[in-house]
């Protein structure tokens, strides 16, 4: 009885402080979503590319299926039974993409980080990390035997003196970065970590691009491809749930990487592979995913007009893109701007500790290309409206 009553008191406990979690059926419609009964535009999604909301893709995806391909399982994992040969298209297609010799995928991005780190970093590795990296990412530092620290969020100073300090200590530094982080927008400064990178012999760098690939560069490969370092980097990471509207996680590396995770990776070893469905969905997508340039612009236009509007009225911000955060501070205080906004229309929700830092609770508005520049307009005037009355 003593451990129910724990839970149950660690769940009000929860709830009074504002950072109470539950679930939130949604009926989705294009960029809306209804709930209790009221349509909203779906502020918390991230579709950036629109894709996964777009009926006539589905359609003309669906049109080339047979009973033959629609396999819905693959019913085992890649080593054993589940290796289709569409596997072997996407992971070649991702690697002559990024011009790597190799690419795997896996089945989340959660996967990729939580397993990737503890195959490749070893006792004689010093992992160094972002601040603000994504729980995955640190569940995967965790799991693994490496020595690890972490340096001030986007602090290339402190970054730099790290690398100074300990290069001569271990065998291998793997620094792991994101390039757009998910709750602040920002963009991370890759060019000056590839820089450090080549400054030491033993320095390799792992970037998790979840939510700029297929957002940003010209051909949608994400923040190294539009800084102009893909071959500087060794570890490049990303995810087709998101701005690719599909499932699953992957990295584009060297062959032997490859080859070694396939042997040491554990998620990737004891998981029952993605449906050849998801991959034949990922795969269409994939290939018409450099001529989705139009969707890159307007959606970088989308993100312009709010990230100005918000900082001309008056709301600190350090996001240069897609994702544009609204601090509220305390954890109540984004309860109640979401209420009000959810109420005028607008499905966000707000993100409270631990996915962020004590006192810095906020709104995460997540910007797609299916929005149009009306809908921008329309959230501004809400917000100001709803600032005069909170």
């Amino acid at each position: 009885m003593s451990g129910i009553f724990s839970f149950a008191s660690e769940l009000e406990r929860l709830h009074a402080a504002g950072d109470l979690r539950c679930l939130q059926p949604l009926e989705h419609d294009g960029p809306y979503v209804w709930h209790g009964g009221r349509k909203m535009l779906n502020l918390s999604s991230n579709d950036y590319l629109g894709l996964a909301a777009e009926r006539e893709l589905r359609e003309e995806f669906l049109a080339g299926l047979s009973a033959d391909n629609l396999l819905m399982s693959a019913s085992s994992s890649r080593l054993l039974s589940g290796d289709f040969p569409v596997c072997g298209e996407v992971e070649r297609l991702l690697a002559g993409m990024y011009g790597k010799e190799a690419a795997l995928v896996f089945n989340s991005g959660y996967h990729m980080n939580v397993g990737i780190l503890p195959a490749i970093a070893g006792k004689d590795t010093l992992v160094v990390a972002d601040k603000l990296v994504h729980a995955s990412l640190i569940d995967g530092i965790r799991l693994s035997q490496a020595a690890f620290c972490r340096f001030r969020h986007g602090d290339m100073g402190q970054l730099e003196k790290i690398l100074e300090q300990s290069h001569a200590k271990y065998s291998r530094i793997i620094v792991a970065v994101e390039s757009v982080y998910s709750m602040d927008g920002d963009k991370a400064a890759l060019l000056q970590i590839c820089a450090m990178k080549r400054r030491y012999g033993n320095v390799s760098v792992y970037v998790d691009e979840a939510h700029a690939f297929g957002v940003l560069g010209e051909k949608g490969l994400g923040l190294a491809e539009e800084q102009g370092c893909i071959h500087d980097l060794d570890y490049i990471c990303g995810t087709f749930g998101k701005a690719l509207g599909s499932v699953g996680g992957f990295v584009a590396c060297s062959r032997v990487v490859r080859e070694y995770l396939v042997n040491r990776m554990r998620p990737f070893i004891y998981s029952t592979a993605l449906p050849p469905l998801n991959w034949l969905w990922t795969l269409f997508l994939l290939r018409r995913l450099p001529g989705m340039d139009a969707r890159r612009r307007h959606l970088a236009a989308l993100s312009a007009a709010l990230r100005g509007a918000l900082q001309a009225a008056g709301f600190p911000s350090l996001s240069g893109t897609h994702i544009v955060p609204l601090l509220a501070g305390g954890s109540n205080a984004s309860i109640r701007w979401a209420e009000v906004l959810q109420r005028r229309g607008f499905y966000v929700l707000p993100v409270r500790p631990p996915t962020v830092p004590e006192g810095t609770a906020r709104l995460r508005f997540s910007l797609t290309a299916g929005m149009h520049m009306e809908n921008v307009n329309s959230l501004v005037r809400n917000i100001l409206e709803a600032r005069d009355g909170l």
